[in-house]
């Protein structure tokens, strides 16, 4: 594992990633799009090469995969919108009512704020007066129309790119291959790409049928529990999944608040976040790095500091793909040579 002892060349190495991030962080609504396609093209490629044995042409499969996905999705987005949208309309009510179950909570929030009062009144006792002065700024309908079509342009721009990725198959790697100097290079290069392939696509799908997993348990202990609209809940389970840690601490809070709204008993609405918080553990800390143990062994502390990291550069989008970015930035080098002190430290020690 050579280190690099030229420091002109690591200053360089320096600026250039500092560069690289602003530019990420200030052409996220360009670049997550093109990410995501190619995320998703390295999940499809088993169907691809499936399709392909079956004597399917690439473009129909292609063609049949997006339909099926963009149909799947949906139908699964028209029948939760429903319940979805009246659980939003409830909201503005039923924080009143989540104030008045924790009242418990009250009194000292109370006397916090009347202290945070009187700590303010002396500091500013001996202070002139300030003018206030209101800024106007976009009005929350316009915030989240402006979100709405941020959102459907950047997912039209995905849909498009991945049936272009899945029609064209391994056109990438041949191009890329065939302008490499050195026979090494070029299966250097097919390495790589193959077991970035696979270890990505083998990740992605294991979280995936873990996820839905978490969802079906969610969603049959939502029912267990009397709670209105299961399949709704297990479906925010489901997604809240993909994020890792964040995620999670999203649904406790989203289950209690569902719990405090919807039964007569603390102890209830508890208990519910409570399971979900359990089915979640035994998920995260058990069955999953069980399956994935051989193949992904990354420093947990890196993976932490990267969602952070993405999550603060491109938010929730960015906590999604945090992952399987730092994976494939280990597999680039561990197996390039002057890179493989990164790819060292950036792994962890293997579970037996």
């Amino acid at each position: 594992m050579p280190l690099p002892r030229n420091l002109q060349t690591m200053l360089l190495l320096g600026i250039f990633a500092i560069l690289l991030l602003f530019a990420l962080y200030f052409a996220g609504e360009v670049v997550l799009p093109i990410i995501f396609a190619f995320i998703l093209y390295l999940v499809l490629q088993p169907v691809m090469r499936g399709a392909t044995r079956l004597r399917i042409p690439r473009t129909l499969a292609a063609l049949i995969v997006i339909l099926a996905i963009c149909g799947g999705v949906g139908a699964l987005g028209f029948t939760l919108s429903g319940p979805a949208a009246d659980w939003i309309s409830k909201a503005p009510g039923s924080l009143r009512r989540v104030e008045d179950r924790l009242f418990l909570l009250k009194q000292p929030i109370a006397d916090l704020q009347n202290v945070t009062k009187q700590v303010d009144k002396i500091t500013a006792g001996s202070e002139a007066p300030v003018q206030a002065v209101a800024v106007a700024g976009p009005g929350v309908s316009s915030l989240l129309l402006s979100g709405t079509r941020t959102m459907l342009v950047g997912l039209v721009t995905t849909v498009i790119l991945l049936f272009f990725l899945l029609a064209s198959g391994d056109l990438f790697l041949r191009r890329m291959v065939e302008i490499l100097p050195t026979l090494s290079d070029k299966k250097q290069a097919v390495e790589i790409s193959r077991e970035i392939e696979s270890n990505i696509s083998s990740y992605l799908a294991t979280i995936s049928v873990m996820n839905l997993c978490v969802g079906v348990l969610t969603g049959l202990a939502c029912w267990l529990f009397g709670l209105s609209d299961p399949i709704l809940w297990g479906t925010v389970a489901f997604l809240l999944n993909f994020v890792p840690i964040l995620g999670p601490l999203c649904g406790v809070a989203l289950f209690l608040i569902a719990g405090l709204l919807s039964f007569d008993l603390i102890w209830q609405a508890v208990m519910l976040a409570g399971i979900y918080l359990l089915i979640h553990i035994a998920e995260g800390e058990v069955v999953t790095p069980m399956l994935l143990a051989r193949r992904f062994v990354l420093n947990p502390v890196l993976v932490i500091i990267s969602i952070f990291f993405w999550y603060w550069v491109w938010g929730i989008a960015g906590a999604l793909l945090a992952v399987p970015m730092l994976a494939t930035l280990k597999i680039i080098c561990d197996r390039v040579r002057p890179l493989m002190a990164l790819g060292h430290f950036l792994g962890a020690e293997a579970r037996n």
